[in-house]
C-alpha cells in the first residue's frame, strides 16, 4: 500500500452507512405490510440462514451499538426462551420447514450469558421445527470470553458448530477500563483453547480501532498480543460513535477519540501488519488465511454481505429470530420488534414480532447488487452487472460515475468497459466509494446524525 497523505485523507471523514444492507435500515418503514412479509415468507425456496438473537447482557459495554437488554434475572432469560419458542411454531404456520438450513449464528447480547441447558434447548427446539440442516451448515456465535464455559462448549460441540467469533476489541488496560469491558488476554486465550479442544476450526477474533485512549502504538500492541491467539479470521471494525442513539457513547470525553488523521494510520497499519503475518484483507474490516472459504467465495463471486458482516452462504434466505432480528430476502428485508413489551403481545397475538422493513424496487435490487459486490470484492464485474440486471452500465450510473470522477483523479478507483476496481489506498475509502451509487444519500446530504463517521 502507499503512503498516504493522512492530513489529505481526512476530507473524506463524512456521515455514511456501512451497507450491511441495501437500502439501509433508515429505509425500513411500516409501509411494508406483515401481509407482504408472509407472502415473501410462504412462496420463497432458497435454502435458509437463520439468525436468531439472544439480547441479554449483565452489564453494559460503553462502545456497543447493539440492540440489548441488561438483566441480572434468570426468570427475564427464561421467559425470552419461551417466547423464541412461541415465535418459531408461527414461523413454521408460513415457512416451509423442510428446505435446507445452510447457516444458523446466535448473536446478541451476549448469547453465552444463558446457561448451557438453555442454549441446548434453544437449538434443540430450532431443529425439531426446521428438519433439513446441510451436513456443511455454517454453524456460528458470538461469544463474550468472560461468559463462557466447557458446559457451554460441550453443547455447541453437541449440535455441530464450527464457527466462532470471539469478541476482544482492545488488549490495552486502559481502552479496557474505559468501554467498561476490563478482559485480560490470558481469558480470552483460554476461551480460543477450550474451543480448539473441542475441534471448533474457524476462529474469529473482533477488534474495534477508534476507541477512547487509543493510540497507534497503543493498537500495535493490541494486535502484536493478538497473534498469540492464532485467530483462523480477524475482523477489526471501525468504531460508529453515535452518541445520539446509544446513551452509554455518552459517557466518552470525546477528546479522548482518535482523530481521522489516527484512525487511518492505524487501519493502514492494521492492513500491512496481518499481511505481513500471513493474512488477507477480506471486504472492508475482515482478514482471513489464505486457506480460508472466504477467498474461495471471492473467486467463485459468491462472497455475500448481511448483517453479520462476509459470509460464504450468499443467497440464502435469512430468517431473522428474536427481539430486533432482521430478516432478508432476495426483494426485501424485515424487522423484529425493539421492544420487549411489544414482541411479546404480537408473539400472544398469534403473529409473527414483525414491525417494518422495506421492499426492493427494481432500482433498489441492482444498486444493492452493485453496491454489495464492491463491499465485498473492491470491483465491480460491469459486463456481468449489464447481463443479469438488462442495464447499460455507464448510462444507467452515469451519475454515480460523475461522482466517482475525483476517485479516479486520485487514482483510488479505475474504470474500464470490463470492471470498477479500488486501488490498495482506495479500499480505505470503500464507504465512500460505495455512496454514489445509493439512490438514498441525497436526501441524507448535510445530515450529521445519520451514520457513523466513514473514517
Amino acid at each position: 500500500m502507499s503512503s498516504i497523505d493522512f492530513n489529505q485523507f481526512v476530507k473524506y471523514s463524512k456521515a455514511g452507512p456501512r451497507y450491511t444492507s441495501y437500502p439501509t435500515a433508515l429505509e425500513f418503514s411500516d409501509q411494508f405490510s406483515y401481509e407482504s412479509y408472509i407472502r415473501y415468507l410462504e412462496n420463497s425456496t432458497e435454502s435458509l440462514s437463520l439468525y436468531v438473537h439472544l439480547p441479554f447482557c449483565r452489564s453494559a459495554c460503553y462502545f456497543c451499538g447493539c440492540n440489548v437488554v441488561f438483566t441480572s434475572k434468570q426468570e427475564n432469560l427464561d421467559r425470552y426462551v419461551e417466547y423464541l419458542k412461541k415465535e418459531i411454531d408461527i414461523l413454521a404456520q408460513h415457512l416451509d420447514t423442510t428446505r435446507e438450513v445452510i447457516q444458523f449464528h446466535f448473536g446478541g447480547g451476549t448469547p453465552t450469558y444463558y446457561s448451557a441447558a438453555s442454549l441446548d434447548e434453544i437449538v434443540g427446539y430450532i431443529k425439531s421445527k426446521f428438519t433439513h440442516w446441510s451436513p456443511n451448515a455454517e454453524m456460528s456465535c458470538e461469544i463474550d470470553p468472560r461468559y463462557f464455559n466447557e458446559e457451554q462448549m460441550q453443547v455447541f460441540a453437541k449440535h455441530g458448530f464450527n464457527r466462532i467469533s470471539f469478541g476482544v476489541q482492545d488488549l490495552d488496560e486502559k481502552v479496557q477500563k474505559e468501554i467498561h469491558r476490563l478482559q485480560p488476554l490470558s481469558l480470552t486465550q483460554k476461551a480460543v483453547e477450550l474451543a480448539r479442544k473441542y475441534g471448533i476450526g474457524s476462529i474469529n477474533v473482533d477488534f474495534i480501532y477508534g476507541l477512547p485512549y487509543q493510540t497507534l502504538e497503543s493498537f500495535k500492541k493490541s494486535l502484536e498480543l493478538s497473534m498469540t491467539l492464532d485467530p483462523d479470521r480477524v475482523a477489526v471494525f471501525n468504531y460508529a460513535h453515535v452518541p445520539w442513539l446509544m446513551k452509554t457513547m455518552r459517557k466518552f470525553d470525546e477528546t479522548t477519540l482518535p482523530t481521522p488523521q489516527v484512525k487511518l494510520q492505524i487501519l493502514q497499519h492494521t492492513i500491512e501488519f496481518f499481511e505481513t503475518h500471513g493474512y488477507k484483507m477480506v471486504g472492508m474490516d475482515h482478514f482471513a488465511k489464505p486457506n480460508d472459504e472466504l477467498f474461495l467465495a471471492i473467486d467463485k463471486g459468491e462472497l455475500h454481505r448481511n448483517f453479520q458482516g462476509y459470509t460464504t452462504k450468499g443467497g440464502a434466505n435469512l430468517i431473522g429470530i428474536g427481539l430486533t432480528s432482521i430478516g432478508e430476502g432476495l426483494r426485501y428485508y424485515a424487522q423484529n420488534s425493539k421492544d420487549m413489551s411489544e414482541y411479546e403481545a404480537l408473539i400472544d397475538s398469534g403473529k409473527l414480532p414483525f414491525v417494518r422493513g422495506v421492499e426492493l424496487s427494481d432500482d433498489d435490487y441492482v444498486r444493492k447488487a452493485v453496491i454489495m459486490e464492491l463491499m465485498a470484492n473492491f470491483s465491480i464485474d460491469i459486463r456481468r452487472i449489464e447481463k443479469e440486471h438488462t442495464i447499460v452500465f455507464r448510462d444507467y450510473f452515469a451519475h454515480a460515475l460523475t461522482e466517482l470522477q475525483e476517485f479516479m483523479e486520485a487514482q483510488l478507483v479505475t474504470v474500464d468497459e470490463n470492471k470498477l476496481s479500488l486501488s490498495p489506498t482506495g479500499t480505505l475509502l470503500i464507504r465512500n466509494i460505495a455512496m454514489p451509487f445509493d439512490a438514498y444519500m441525497q436526501k441524507y446530504q448535510g445530515s450529521k446524525k445519520s451514520f457513523s463517521k466513514t473514517v
